[in-house]
C-alpha cells in the first residue's frame, strides 16, 4: 500500500469510527450526515466519496463487526470438543457480546426501518444474511460429519438456526443478561432435541 492508498484508508477508518461513535450514541435513524461531518471534519463529499450514503456507511460498519465477531468466535473455538458445545459457546457470545451491545440497538433500528433502499444496499443486506447462514452451514455440516447430528437438509436448519438467533436477539432485549443466556440455552436444547415427548 502506497502513501496515498494509506491516507485514504486511514480517512476511511476515521470516518467510520466517528460515525460509529454517534450510531451507538444516537441511533442510527438519528445521526445526520451532517453531524458525521461535523464529527469527522470530512467534508459531505468526502463521506460520499468513501461510502456513497449513510446506508453504505453503517452497512460498512455492521460488515466491520461481523468480521470482528468471527475473528474472537476462530480464536476460541478450538476449546470447544463437541459442535453442540459450540452451539452453546456461539450462544455466550452472542449474549456477552452482542446484546447489551450500543450498536446494537441501532443495527435493530437500521433492520427495522422501512425507508426505500437502493439495490446496492440491498444486495449487501442480502450478501451479510448469506455469510451468517454459511458460517452455520459449515458448524451444523461439522456436527453431521461428526456422528452428533443426523443427516438433515443442512440448508434448511442454517436458516431455522439463524432465525431462532434473530428471534431470540429481538425478543431478549427486554430481559437481565442472566435470564437471556437461560433463554439462549433453552432454546439451542430444543432446537438439537424438540418438544415432542420421547416415546
Amino acid at each position: 500500500m502506497n502513501k496515498k492508498q494509506q491516507q485514504t484508508e486511514d480517512t476511511k477508518r476515521r470516518i467510520a469510527e466517528a460515525a460509529k461513535a454517534l450510531f451507538m450514541q444516537k441511533g442510527y435513524k438519528s445521526t445526520s450526515i451532517e453531524e458525521i461531518v461535523e464529527a469527522t471534519g470530512s467534508s459531505k463529499g468526502n463521506i460520499y466519496y468513501h461510502f456513497k450514503s449513510k446506508e453504505g456507511l453503517f452497512l460498512y460498519l455492521i460488515e466491520e463487526w461481523d468480521l470482528e465477531w468471527e475473528q474472537k468466535w476462530n480464536s476460541k473455538e478450538q476449546h470447544y470438543t463437541t459442535t453442540v458445545d459450540k452451539l452453546y459457546g456461539i450462544a455466550e457470545q452472542l449474549v456477552f457480546d452482542d446484546l447489551n451491545h450500543p450498536f446494537s440497538k441501532a443495527l435493530d433500528e437500521f433492520m427495522n426501518s422501512n425507508g426505500a433502499v437502493t439495490e446496492e444496499v440491498e444486495q449487501r443486506i442480502v450478501q451479510i444474511i448469506r455469510s451468517h447462514l454459511e458460517f452455520n452451514q459449515k458448524l451444523l455440516q461439522q456436527g453431521i460429519d461428526r456422528g452428533e447430528f443426523e443427516n438433515h437438509n443442512v440448508e434448511q436448519l442454517s436458516v431455522i438456526f439463524e432465525s431462532l438467533i434473530v428471534g431470540l436477539s429481538q425478543m431478549s432485549r427486554i430481559t437481565k443478561v442472566e435470564n437471556a443466556l437461560s433463554l439462549y440455552h433453552a432454546a439451542i436444547k430444543v432446537f438439537l432435541h424438540g418438544i415432542e415427548k420421547k416415546a
